[in-house]
């Protein structure tokens, strides 16, 4: 585990139809202080991305899922949100072209088992991009600080 809070507020939605291993990523991330959300099915992901209030930084999901996989919902969810970062998941690699096509789209993979040092930094580095290009100016870090201090 980090030993302070992601520098930014990320969320990221955790797609994963084992309740098992979903549970244990969001148990790991909600631990590194990442605000977390939670889908078994890609058509779940979709619905929870068109209706969640705030942006959504990544999209961390199992390859391998009934009904849409990890690949379909990387395509559709980056139509409606082409910013959103994808980091996939899966114990089967020798999908055709897979590598190939993950790597094409700036998706990141970690393949299972993995250990949670794995995760923890997997996630950060996919996460990195996104931080870096949206982190608040010194005036305006100032301005949330007074706004929070100040009645």
């Amino acid at each position: 585990m980090t030993d302070r809070p992601p520098p930014c507020p990320e969320t990221i939605l955790v797609v994963d139809d084992d309740p098992a291993i979903r549970e244990l990523i969001l148990v790991v991330l909600k631990m590194n202080g990442y605000r977390v959300l939670e889908a078994a099915s890609g058509e779940e992901a979709l619905q929870l991305i068109g209706s969640f209030p705030a942006p959504i930084h990544l999209i961390l999901a199992d390859v391998r899922m009934p009904g849409m996989t990890g690949r379909e919902l990387t395509e559709q969810a980056r139509q409606r949100t082409p910013e959103i970062k994808v980091l996939l998941i899966s114990g089967y690699t020798n999908e055709a072209n897979f590598h190939e096509w993950a790597s094409l789209r700036g998706v990141g993979f970690l393949p299972k088992p993995f250990n949670v040092e794995d995760l923890e930094r997997t996630v950060r580095e996919a996460l990195d991009g996104y931080c870096l290009r949206n982190t608040p100016s010194k005036s305006q870090l100032h301005d949330a600080v007074i706004s929070r201090t100040i009645p």
